[in-house]
């Protein structure tokens, strides 16, 4: 029969699941109505096939169906950028293959035009209009939600009422619901025939369901403990898409930084952390990977660059948006997932928009995310929107919803343990330290890298200085020429040090206590403990010259008994000796001492006679300064130390002239 090109309502269309433009032929007219029979078809004229809009990128005009609606059709990783012939090719028997037998109103026919194709009626089709179909069960993805078309049976009609968010649409009358694991896994299991995307995601999840398997990376230059070569098995079996929940210490970097090693086909990638992690993010990189370049973002103006790893900080990350969006980002890694939990938040509505774009989501979170499942959730959707409900659903189930009289509170936990299963099960690995004992060392180190915010102030005193040692020749001369002053410099340079890191340094901590873990911190100065009591002074106690021995062991007990007082703050000498601090099983260290004996008490003061974990030795060094010099040199004497059983301390006048040295060359 002869065929018309047919542009319809797109409100019509939707309602009746059909495509906005076809070709097909009129099988019967009336007054009122056309019986149509036929196939979607790409509008010449450059509106999308599916919801009628103009299109208006060359890509989706060569296409026929614009950006939001191939998502729709299954076909989310097309890029418009990059169309090829394949997807091209692909996309037009798609939407070919959308068949069209339908009684249409006049009223809602925008367009009939003859076209030179015929098209041949099937015998089953009835000149009343009616097409006898075989009934089947059938399952396919529309939008954000699962179609379910079925023969009515009482059976299959309680199977679907207890799917998760299932709700009945009056107008096409069918059934649909969230697109979740479990109600596709219940669909298949029923006997229903799934669609291409819903078959993908059942194949996922079978996958999901094997044996990790341990990957190692002989040119890595770090070697990867054997729990961390299981979680680089981990995010290979998850193609990329997972979150991991190790606990602060084990690694959560080097296995990501690892799966990249893995995939250097991957490029570019986008690393977004709090400011604080940034430069301890370049560090990790540059010790563990090899022959990349990484660049880290500042500043809320955006400038190109060509390097293949973008590090950001979730505060500026909405203002460079339009860049990253125009880089066909291959992997995001979320650092402290955490940090985008509230929908509100610029930062969240820009990350989430990103990865949608992105075929390799990997989140990082060291909290106990069990306690506050709602933290998390924005960063499961990213991941993988199958293995969560919606957020009301999720609410209430995982986060003991309730009304406040103000609104809905969400922080709670019910059925972790579910919950637990549910994501370990899918797209979380998750090991404490406990749990991986055996292949921890009892004291893992790591210098982390602070960046400072009065650079010019510093690096003029600093070239003063080096101008002074290079005129007393050899590092002798310069103690002798006058020890006094050039002690009084080397102090001043480490004042400045503190004062610019000061700001970063909080917000570390603050990270780190977001864990919910405690913390023991070592300064050397009054007026620097004094400023990080006033920021924490609700959840910290301190130690210094000035706490007289009863409030000393009064502050010692109130931090290994109390769960509200996570923060210790001690004076190295003042409260490096003498103490236990095991209720904590991380130590940091925000200034130094001039010798390795006095680090090794105070890392001590964790590390004792009932400490059961591994303690963790964080550095906190203003990076470019005389922290980096002194912290290199501590740790150069205290390697020789360790290596002799009675050694004798190096003294401080030696680690002296060593540093003025330094200066020198």
């Amino acid at each position: 029969m002869k065929a018309f090109h047919f542009k319809i309502n797109s409100m019509f269309a939707s309602k009746s699941q059909l495509p906005t433009s076809f070709v097909a032929s009129v099988v019967v007219e009336t007054a009122r109505a056309y019986k149509v029979y036929g196939h979607g078809e790409i509008d010449p004229a450059g509106s999308c096939a599916r919801c009628g809009r103009t299109l208006t990128h060359p890509g989706s005009i060569l296409l026929g169906i614009g950006p939001e609606c191939l998502g729709d059709w299954g076909a989310r990783d097309i890029r418009l950028d990059n169309v090829s012939e394949e997807d091209k090719n692909h996309l037009q028997a798609l939407i070919r293959s959308q068949q069209v037998d339908n009684w249409i109103p006049k009223s809602i026919v925008k367009q009939k035009l003859e076209v030179a194709e015929e098209i041949t009626i099937p015998d089953n089709v009835k000149q009343n209009g009616t097409h006898k179909k075989e009934a089947k069960k059938q399952a396919v993805q529309k939008g954000d939600r699962i179609k379910i078309i079925f023969p009515f049976s009482n059976e299959t009609l309680g199977e679907v009422r207890g799917l998760n968010g299932r709700r009945y649409d009056p107008i096409t009358k069918t059934w649909n619901c969230l697109i979740t694991m479990e109600n596709i896994e219940a669909l298949h299991s029923w006997g229903f025939e799934l669609g291409e995307t819903l078959q993908k995601h059942l194949k996922k999840i079978e996958i999901q369901k094997q044996p990790i398997e341990s990957i190692d990376i002989p040119d890595f230059k770090k070697p990867l403990m054997p729990f961390q070569k299981e979680g680089l098995g981990f995010l290979e079996s998850r193609d990329g898409n997972a979150l991991i929940g190790d606990e602060m210490g084990l690694g959560k970097t080097i296995q990501s930084l690892a799966y990249l090693e893995l995939h250097r086909e991957k490029r570019p990638v986008v690393i977004v952390c709090p400011a604080s992690l940034k430069l301890n993010w370049k560090r990790e990189i540059e010790q563990c990977m090899n022959d990349t370049e990484v660049e880290v973002l500042s500043g809320k103006s955006p400038y190109r660059t060509t390097k293949e790893i973008l590090i950001i900080n979730y505060d500026i990350i909405s203002s460079w948006m339009t860049y990253l969006e125009s880089l066909d980002v291959q992997v995001l890694i979320t650092d402290e997932c955490h940090f985008f939990k509230s929908n509100s938040a610029l930062r969240t509505k820009a990350i989430k928009k990103l990865a949608k774009k992105i075929p390799h989501v990997i989140a990082l979170s060291g909290t106990p995310i069990l306690n506050r499942p709602i933290e998390i959730y924005n960063a499961l959707t990213i991941i993988d929107p199958t293995v969560v409900s919606s957020f009301w659903e999720f609410g209430k189930r995982y986060c003991g919803a309730k009304h406040n009289g103000f609104g809905w509170d969400f922080g709670g936990a019910t059925n972790t343990e579910e919950l637990n299963q549910k994501l370990t099960q899918s797209v979380m690995i998750r090991r404490l330290k406990k749990d991986v004992l055996k292949d921890l060392p009892d004291k893992v180190r790591s210098f982390v890298p602070i960046g400072i915010d009065n650079r010019k102030e510093y690096q003029k005193l600093e070239n003063d200085f080096i101008g002074y040692v290079k005129e007393h020749k050899g590092a002798d001369a310069a103690v002798k020429a006058s020890n006094a002053e050039v002690l009084a410099q080397i102090e001043y340079l480490k004042q400045l040090s503190i004062e610019g890191k000061f700001k970063e340094v909080v917000e570390w901590i603050k990270t780190f206590l977001s864990t919910g873990e405690k913390l023991v911190v070592f300064a050397i100065h009054r007026n620097v403990i004094d400023k990080l009591m006033k920021e924490f002074h609700e959840v910290a106690v301190k130690i210094d010259g000035s706490v007289s021995a009863k409030d000393r062991d009064l502050a010692a007990t109130r931090f290994q008994e109390v769960s509200g007082v996570q923060l210790f703050v001690g004076n190295i000498k003042a409260a490096g000796v003498g103490l236990t601090l095991t209720a904590a099983s991380n130590v940091a260290f925000i200034e130094l001492p001039w010798t390795p004996g006095e680090l090794s008490q105070a890392e001590d003061r964790c590390h004792r006679i009932g400490q059961k974990e591994s303690v963790g030795i964080h550095y906190l060094l203003a990076e470019d300064t005389i922290e980096d010099n002194i912290a290199a040199l501590l740790d150069k004497k205290r390697k020789v130390l360790d290596a002799v059983l009675d050694g004798q301390a190096p003294d401080e006048e030696t680690l002296f002239s060593e540093l003025i040295e330094r200066y020198q060359s």
